[in-house]
């Protein structure tokens, strides 16, 4: 959101640990679809570079002058991103990294960064971006057009979802305009199989309205008549609202609840309002707490947001800030996560690869790398932290206040025995029969799965972990509702991917519904990056299958 970096509100009063004790469970508004019961995050794609074919030319979102090249003097960013897992950057006026590598910068507008981008959405298990979408009747818009054009390619390709999310600031003639635009322009993207849809509806966020600042001056007649043109028109509105949406004050304009109430889902904005897990605690006890009963109450879906904290004014703790809030959100009994944001490197608030040391950053540019606080952290560590809260949002990890993820793979606490390696990473195949592919069985989702092509054993499944791991145990499942059978399976590794070893020998696995449809499979502990499993025989269907295929280390 390109709202300006906010202080802290007025401190307020830790709450009793009987305040922090966890509601009692009500029923979900909504059930789960593609933003309830789902991680989303907010992608803004709005960084352009010259050359890159951008139609709003120069280092748009990079510099604030964005006809000249960025520079310590002549920039808008906090962070510096991690390029590595990019084909090519576009060089810029800052000094050369600290490892004397030229100082260069993405542009959303290639193909390729937002292909990358999705794909690390797939791999960390973000399930749905929200697309931000500023005033398009301005410079910006025909940019704006093409980057959904990209996203929704991309969200295709990697099987993510994402929505069009709206930010009025600055919209002066936000209410007609709005209307305008979604006919004639975004709703065309509804008909792609990727645009996330929630209750059978396809989704739109309106975010801004109420919010206490100049920017945003709506009173709440037109804000409530956009947001009963959009249902009208068959969609499920989320509204990004202020903080204290319920109680009128502070961030928030009085007035506004009848606007509030209208939406399908809330999504309070706290970027900017806590700066310890002490404060994350203190609004969750004093806000959220409120916010969610409030919503349980008019039937409306709760979609806080989470956030890993501002890099640049040292607020991570190397996680536990970002743990914190997910596990205070998800013991609330929220019904999705709102992720703020993936790819916001101006406001230091990012969850995208992002430089791991000085050696990453322009040398004296003052910029904060990950382990700014004196603790090692990897480029993707805050995805993997997503990832992880992922699972523990959708049952699949269990609630705890302790982050389960060592900010270097394989260092630190040691790798996590109860800690699915799997999830989420690359897969790989001998093939697959229609639509079944591989990354079906480390998606997160029970009713999806693998199926070889049939009639043709041996067949394998492959999954990369990212690093050699000794490799205990694996677990792989069966849809709930499918009949008994036996497959008979054999599992490798491979520490390069071409050598493999046997870590489990052949023999028929049993998958039983009245058990959990699972076979739980004890491997040597040698180490493994790649793991493979190969099937041989299956007694209920000529294939190999598996809706999900688990790895646990020593």
């Amino acid at each position: 959101m390109p709202v300006s970096r906010r202080t802290l509100l007025a401190t307020m009063a830790a709450g009793s640990a009987a305040a922090l004790a966890r509601p009692a469970a009500a029923a979900a508004a909504s059930p789960p679809g593609d933003v309830v019961g789902k991680i989303s995050a907010g992608y803004q794609g709005w960084f352009a570079c010259p050359g890159d074919g951008a139609p709003i030319g120069g280092w748009w979102h990079w510099s604030r002058d964005r006809f000249q090249p960025p520079s310590p003097a002549n920039t808008t960013i906090v962070s510096w991103p991690d390029l590595t897992d990019l084909a090519h950057g576009y060089p810029t006026a800052y000094p050369n990294l600290g490892d004397g590598r030229p100082a260069r910068l993405f542009s959303s507008y290639d193909q390729q960064t937002v292909d990358t981008h999705f794909g690390w959405m797939r791999q960390y298990g973000v399930d749905t971006a929200a697309l931000q979408r500023f005033n398009p009747f301005g410079d910006e818009g025909p940019t704006r057009d093409a980057m959904a054009v990209k996203v929704r390619g991309a969200a295709e390709a990697t099987g993510r979802k994402f929505y069009i999310m709206y930010d009025v600031t600055g919209w002066t003639n936000m209410q007609s305009e709005l209307k305008t635009d979604w006919t004639m322009k975004m709703s065309a993207h509804t008909a792609s199989p990727a645009y996330a849809r929630q209750n059978g509806r396809p989704v739109v966020c309106i975010w801004g309205f109420g919010f206490n600042e100049p920017g945003r001056p709506f009173a709440p007649g037109p804000c409530l008549e956009v947001i009963n043109w959009f249902k009208g028109q068959g969609c499920y509105v989320i509204g990004g609202v202020p903080t204290w949406w319920r109680a009128g004050i502070n961030d928030s304009r009085p007035g506004f609840g009848e606007v509030y109430h209208a939406f399908h889902m809330i999504s309070p904005w706290m970027v900017g309002r806590a700066a310890s897990p002490a404060d994350l605690d203190s609004y969750y006890a004093n806000v959220n707490v409120g916010d969610y009963a409030d919503c349980q109450a008019h039937g409306i879906d709760y979609q806080p947001c989470v956030l890993p904290g501002d890099l640049s004014s040292g607020h991570r703790r190397h996680g536990d800030y970002y743990w914190r809030s997910l596990y205070n959100m998800i013991r609330l009994g929220s019904q999705g996560l709102y992720v703020s944001m993936f790819d916001e490197f101006n406001e230091g608030n990012q969850i995208a690869k992002t430089a791991p040391t000085a050696a990453s950053v322009p040398a004296g540019s003052g910029i904060r790398a990950l382990d700014e606080d004196g603790t090692a952290c990897s480029s993707d560590y805050y995805l993997r932290i997503t990832a992880d809260g992922g699972r523990m949002l959708k049952g699949q990890l269990a609630l705890t206040a302790t982050r389960p993820t060592a900010p270097v793979v394989g260092g630190g606490t040691g790798p996590d025995p109860t800690r699915d390696l799997a999830a989420g990473r690359p897969t790989a195949e001998s093939g697959h029969t229609q639509v079944y592919g591989p990354g079906n069985a480390v998606d997160g989702n029970p009713g999806t799965y693998w199926e070889s092509v049939n009639n043709a054993f041996p067949q394998w499944l492959q999954v990369d972990l990212g690093a050699a791991t000794a490799v205990a145990r694996v677990v792989l499942r069966l849809p709930p509702g499918w009949g008994q059978r036996t497959q008979t399976l054999r599992i490798e590794g491979s520490t390069d991917g071409a050598a493999f070893t046997t870590l489990a020998g052949a023999a028929g696995r049993a998958f039983d519904p009245a058990t959990g449809n699972q076979a739980t499979i004890s491997c040597s502990g040698a180490p493994a990056r790649h793991l493979r499993v190969t099937f041989t025989a299956n007694t209920g269907w000529p294939a190999g299958q598996a809706s999900s295929l688990e790895v646990y280390a020593a």
